[in-house]
């Protein structure tokens, strides 16, 4: 892939996700209105419209696919097939979370969520779960259930967490790694 390539796909899905959002939010006004959410679900707290998502989703798809764009370039060409494949997949696994963890509260399940939310802090011991792709697959398909605003808002402090945590779970493998190598050799 090359740099036309991958800036007509990554128009082509910026358009996907705006039509999308753009043909759900005119349905739900056609249909009772555009639901708006309070932010911790208290009524005392800020009320967030779904119209939102109108503008933020588009903008939101395009920012991620220029850091991964920018990101892509970068790697050696033997490695860009792979690593287009590596993106696709952590994108894919992002959305099944959140449309997991979705599920799981609208269908009261408040345990299940209640899990699964804090778990991504442990995948990040492991993975880069604060890359861009995950965090668009986890604020699309959450956009549905919740709106754009709140999915967004918890990605970030989550993205933000989950940096710290793999940036010190790698250097504390590091120093044990480094530890072990000098015991080897002493």
């Amino acid at each position: 892939m090359n740099n036309s390539q991958l800036t007509t796909i990554k128009w082509s899905l910026v358009l996907l996700v705006t039509v999308t959002i753009w043909t759900l939010l005119l349905w739900q006004y056609s249909h009772g209105g555009v639901p708006s959410h309070y932010f911790l679900q208290r009524a005392d707290m800020p009320e967030l419209s779904n119209w939102w998502g109108g503008l933020l989703l588009p903008f939101l798809t395009w920012l991620a696919l220029s850091r991964i764009q920018k990101r892509l370039l970068i790697s050696p060409d033997a490695a860009l097939p792979l690593k287009g494949k590596q993106v696709l997949l952590s994108f894919i696994i992002a959305l099944g979370y959140g449309a997991l963890l979705s599920i799981a509260f609208i269908q009261g399940y408040p345990e299940i969520s209640g899990i699964l939310f804090p778990s991504i802090l442990l995948f990040a011991l492991f993975f880069k779960v604060y890359r861009e792709e995950f965090v668009l697959g986890f604020i699309l398909s959450m956009s549905i259930t919740f709106g754009a605003i709140l999915p967004t808002i918890f990605a970030a402090v989550i993205a933000l967490v989950s940096w710290v945590v793999y940036l010190l779970a790698q250097f504390i493998y590091r120093k044990i790694k480094n530890v072990r190598s000098n015991e080897v050799r002493g």
